[in-house]
């Protein structure tokens, strides 16, 4: 049950924020500041690349590795490569995960190791593999790990992951149970994202990817911190576009429909904090694939007439039936080529509500992502905290 009064009441969210997933989404204009910090003390600044490498590899656990290597091709605009390399495992526990290098990576390739636990033995196993083929690299992770530590031995670059104090506090007894192998921790927040990601894009724009100078991520901080006060808890919902985004999902499919790059960076990003965070199923497409991969879900049972109201039906005992709703995300405001009008005329012709998210007209390509991110990772915890029984 989604309670939506529950989102005008700030007291109230604070207290069914038990996991600080709200502090998170807030501090992240504090976290990219802190970061990009640690990036300069940590040598990113005094680095002399010889030039761009032939490729960027992302490992790491967990659904933020997939996220940051998503974004920082999208930043490059094709210019390099940006793979994230996906484990393999029995579960997804620290001890259980393997990485492999992919056969052509050498000396031309720069590894990118992200992990906010720093304990995975297969991460320094894969480190190990990438020195012996003369792969450059570089970790970000919690100073004093076994990650740290495996980094410093292959002569690679550790960047100390930027934390808050109330992380350590969290991962307590409180965090809920992880099911394969009972751990208490506590769930990926979305201030971890720019925890891993900051440091990365100062380093990108060390060695040529794409420009993302101090003064953009200065200017990146500053546009989080404006997003979390237009998004927080004090800010009504008629105002405030993450818990309109949030009331208008309540009991229903959301299918994602992206157009450009970064937004459909963000979109697979929303579609997985949704499970991970809200527990709620998400589809996320690109335009103007979405109109065929999704065009079923408008017209099946997941339609919005498809179970009309039954006179004799118990509206107390059973459940309301999902229906799909779209959300529009993209970069900037149609133009004659793009698939967005044709998308919102098929689902309005389906008889399919359909939300929309843009990123503001002046906005860098950083701040586009900032934005997007932001007001749709709000979105998902506010669902979390509402939907919390």
């Amino acid at each position: 049950m989604f309670d939506e009064s529950l989102l005008d009441d700030p007291d109230a969210l604070s207290r069914a924020d038990v996991h600080g997933l709200l502090r998170g989404a807030a501090e992240s204009g504090a976290r990219v500041r802190t970061a990009a910090r640690n990036a300069d003390e940590a040598g990113i600044g005094a680095l002399h690349p010889d030039g761009r490498p032939r490729a960027v590899l992302v490992v790491g656990p967990g659904p933020a590795a997939a996220s940051t290597a998503e974004l920082l091709g999208a930043l490059s605009g094709g210019g390099c490569p940006v793979a994230h390399l996906r484990p393999t495992g029995v579960a997804a526990a620290p001890g259980a995960l393997r990485w492999t290098l992919p056969g052509w990576a050498g000396p031309l390739d720069l590894l990118l190791a992200v992990s906010p636990d720093g304990t995975e033995p297969g991460l320094a196993l894969l480190l190990e593999q990438a020195y012996r083929r003369g792969c450059s690299v570089v970790c970000v992770t919690p100073a004093g790990t076994p990650l740290a530590d495996a980094t410093a031995q292959v002569r690679g670059l550790a960047i100390p992951l930027t934390s808050t104090p109330y992380e350590a506090t969290m991962a307590g007894d409180d965090a809920p149970a992880r099911p394969e192998n009972g751990e208490n921790v506590l769930p990926t927040g979305p201030g971890t994202l720019w925890s891993l990601l900051t440091p990365l894009l100062a380093l990108a724009d060390r060695i040529g990817l794409f420009e993302a100078p101090r003064s953009a991520l200065d200017a990146l901080a500053d546009r989080l911190d404006r997003l979390a006060e237009r998004c927080g808890p004090a800010t009504a919902t008629y105002g405030n576009p993450a818990k309109t985004l949030a009331a208008e999902l309540a009991d229903s499919l959301p299918l994602i429909w992206t157009e450009g790059d970064l937004a459909g960076a963000a979109g697979r990003r929303f579609a997985t904090v949704l499970a991970a965070l809200a527990g709620r199923p998400a589809l996320a497409a690109e335009l103007p694939e979405a109109l065929t991969a999704h065009s079923a879900l408008l017209s099946g049972s997941f339609a919005a007439g498809a179970d009309p109201d039954d006179f004799f039906r118990d509206r107390v005992e059973d459940p309301e039936a999902l229906h799909a709703r779209v959300v529009l995300l993209r970069e900037r405001a149609p133009d004659i080529t793009s698939a967005v009008p044709g998308a919102r005329d098929l689902a309005l012709h389906r008889d399919t509500p359909v939300s929309e998210l843009e990123a503001a007209e002046d906005a860098s390509p950083l701040e586009t992502a900032a934005e997007l991110l932001a007001v749709t990772d709000f979105a998902a915890v506010y669902l979390a905290l509402a939907g919390t029984p």
